[in-house]
């Protein structure tokens, strides 16, 4: 019995989601956490003032996540800034696009679980993983709402992390931003435990982990260089491995019954062909013999004579 197209079809998209990454799908993640806290966020707005942040509270099932939310005038940001909004101190010259009447700046401060939504594979966190978004304020019971691109034009946007745990010895901190794209940037940490950036997104502060280096094999003496955490490390590589291996097992058990469908539509073909020859032929005359019928021929073609109608 053949495999029917609907079947394949079927298995492929089961087998899809298997040769996603991990990290797609954390940052998947990361995403819907935005438009949960957002929503959240916009909860706090019991009598809403312009100019005064309100402390939102989240899900139980999200204890330990800050968030705050600041209603704006359009166009505030560029001629006065925010001189202090929880962590963030954001200058005059920032321009929003596209333009509304009134924004909203969502907080977030994620606690302990930065590492969750925001894992860095050879880093460690020295401080909590910061948000700040903006979104329209038009409408404050909106959910899923999309965020206002934002971006500093004269003075960067300056954070200072308040709560951050000592560097190991040997070590240099860094400033880690992530992008609304799960871009991730590096760059320095200013005096004072202070980072800046020209954009929103998702801010913290990171060192590499000081997990011990593997030991050398007893056949060679020559040093081996660590690998290079930066950008996924090994931890991506082996899921980039693990991501090839099953999308070629898949693409293998496709083709396999992509054959069989072949195969089992031939012989579908094949048979109605066979089918539509025997209908189209010329049907037998049946008659009764006994109890039972045969066929039998209407005519002969040529009638018998006796011999001896022919002789002289």
């Amino acid at each position: 019995m053949g495999v029917s197209l609907s079947y394949v079809l079927l298995v492929l998209l089961l087998l899809w989601p298997l040769v996603e990454s991990q990290s797609g799908s954390e940052f998947k993640s990361a995403r819907a956490l935005d438009a949960l806290l957002q929503d959240y966020a916009y909860r706090a707005f019991v009598i809403p003032k312009t100019g005064v942040s309100f402390n939102g509270v989240v899900p139980k099932n999200l204890t330990g996540i800050k968030i705050s939310a600041l209603r704006l005038r359009g166009g505030s940001m560029f001629t006065r800034g925010v001189p202090t909004y929880k962590e963030f101190r954001i200058p005059t010259g920032i321009i929003e696009h596209p333009y509304v009447e009134r924004l909203v700046l969502v907080y977030q401060n994620l606690g302990n679980w930065s590492t969750t939504y925001y894992p860095l594979p050879g880093y460690m966190y020295l401080a909590p993983m910061l948000g700040l978004l903006a979104y329209d304020a038009s409408d404050l019971s909106a959910k899923n709402l999309p965020e206002l691109d934002i971006q500093a034009s004269e003075e960067a946007i300056s954070i200072h992390f308040g709560q951050v745990k000592p560097v190991p010895d040997g070590l240099k901190p860094k400033c880690v931003s992530l992008d609304l794209h799960g871009r991730v940037n590096f760059t320095n940490v200013v005096s004072g435990n202070r980072c800046s950036t020209f954009k929103q997104g998702h801010f913290s502060i990171v060192v590499k982990s000081t997990a011990p280096p593997a030991p050398l094999p007893p056949s060679t003496s020559e040093s081996v260089p660590r690998p290079s955490h930066e950008g996924g490390g090994n931890h991506s590589r082996v899921w980039a491995i693990v991501s090839s291996a099953v999308g070629g097992c898949a693409l293998l058990v496709l083709l396999a019954l992509l054959v069989l469908w072949i195969r089992g539509y031939k012989r579908r073909k094949k048979m109605h062909k066979m089918e539509r020859t025997a209908d189209a032929g010329e049907a037998l005359h049946m008659t009764t013999v006994g109890s039972s019928k045969a066929p039998a021929a209407m005519v002969t073609r040529t009638q018998p004579t006796l011999e001896s109608e022919h002789a002289p």
